[in-house]
């Protein structure tokens, strides 16, 4: 059997988390703080728990992915819900259900009940047929509905992560051209009206903070002004493990959460971040390499949408550090701390792992 069992997806887990584990512990070591001395701490007993739970999801088969979707998708909808009407505030968001001490975050795992769906949505249609815009409705309702509880809690960036995963299943699945550019247009237009009529102030200054941060260097521009300064700083080499400035001065918050990369270029310069950007690309390729070898539709969708979660989560994260993009808050795979993150990222593994397992068992 363990001839059989792929380790792969695993050995790559290990090996981001390895890195962001030194980077987390060099990011908080200074701090008097005794939360974020903490942190490192409670980080590795999550990734105990991730551990687990990869074995756990590894063992399901496929079949049983499939029979769970519309389950999973429905009861976080009814999760999502309960966020609302029941849900903890912390900095201005009410994103989390306590369950005893427990912490849970349904939008984490939404993303992964989404694409399970659309995955099992998709596996009816003929895999060799076209999509056209009107085979759109159901699925988009399907992603919309948990979109807008999402962005009512306030989470734009997870919000607009569920539009990205639906984005790329419904390209994989061989959506028209034309349609591709239709929906370009449609997202334009509908960007345009959300920045006018449906954005919070504070979402609009993040937005005009990312096209002149130096607007309102002492406010809403300081956090990505400093993380440039971070990044710039660490040239080529970096300037060594702990010796982040950054970090140690505190000039930048957040720095083991949506920072975690600004600290990490910083230390080990832009050898590191090369080191640390192709890991996840060998992550990515395995991703696309298990979505052609795998013998059901089912399982090709939903190894796309595996990755496009992991995909733009790094995607993002990055852009946003460096000033690319917006800052909407989406953490770095395994890098960043966060229980929830860590243990979705676990089941996405587990899942993957599960998809390739199956492979030999015909």
């Amino acid at each position: 059997f363990l001839k059989k069992f792929d380790l792969s997806f695993i050995g790559s887990m290990y090996a981001i988390f390895f890195i962001g584990a030194l980077n987390l512990y060099s990011a908080t070591h200074a701090q008097t703080s005794t939360k974020l001395q903490a942190i490192f701490g409670s980080q590795l007993k999550w990734f105990v728990v991730a551990n687990l739970v990869v074995l756990i999801v590894s063992f399901f088969s496929p079949k049983a992915l499939f029979r769970l979707s519309y389950w999973a998708y429905a009861g976080n909808v009814f999760l999502l819900i309960l966020v609302l009407l029941l849900g903890q505030k912390g900095m201005g968001a009410q994103r989390w259900l306590v369950l005893g001490g427990f912490r849970l975050q349904p939008s984490e795992l939404m993303k992964i009940s989404l694409a399970m769906v659309l995955s099992r949505y998709y596996a009816r249609v003929r895999p060799e047929k076209e999509l056209y815009l009107k085979d759109l409705i159901i699925p988009f309702i399907i992603t919309i509905i948990p979109t807008v509880l999402i962005v009512m809690q306030p989470d734009l960036g997870t919000g607009l992560l569920l539009i990205l995963i639906f984005l790329v299943i419904s390209f994989y699945k061989r959506l028209r051209w034309k349609s591709i550019g239709i929906l370009a247009v449609i997202g334009i237009v509908a960007g345009l009206l959300m920045y006018n009529f449906g954005l919070k102030d504070y979402q609009k200054r993040r937005i005009l903070t990312f096209m002149n941060p130096q607007a309102d260097a002492k406010g809403s521009g300081y956090n990505a002004i400093q993380s440039q300064i971070a990044i710039g700083s660490g040239r080529f080499w970096g300037k060594g493990w702990k010796n982040s400035s950054q970090a140690s001065l505190n000039y930048l918050p957040e720095n083991h959460t949506d920072f975690v990369f600004s600290i990490f270029n910083e230390e080990h310069g832009l050898f590191g971040s090369i080191v640390l950007i192709s890991l996840y690309l060998v992550l990515f390729l395995r991703f696309v390499w298990l979505s052609t070898s795998v013998l059901r539709f089912y399982d090709s969708v939903l190894a796309i949408g595996i990755m496009s979660i992991f995909f733009w989560h790094t995607f993002v994260n990055m852009c946003m550090v460096m000033g690319l993009m917006p800052i909407v808050g989406l953490p770095l795979p395994f890098m960043s701390y966060g229980g929830s993150s860590v243990i979705t990222f676990a089941i996405c593994i587990g899942m993957a792992t599960s998809l390739s397992n199956s492979r030999n068992l015909f």
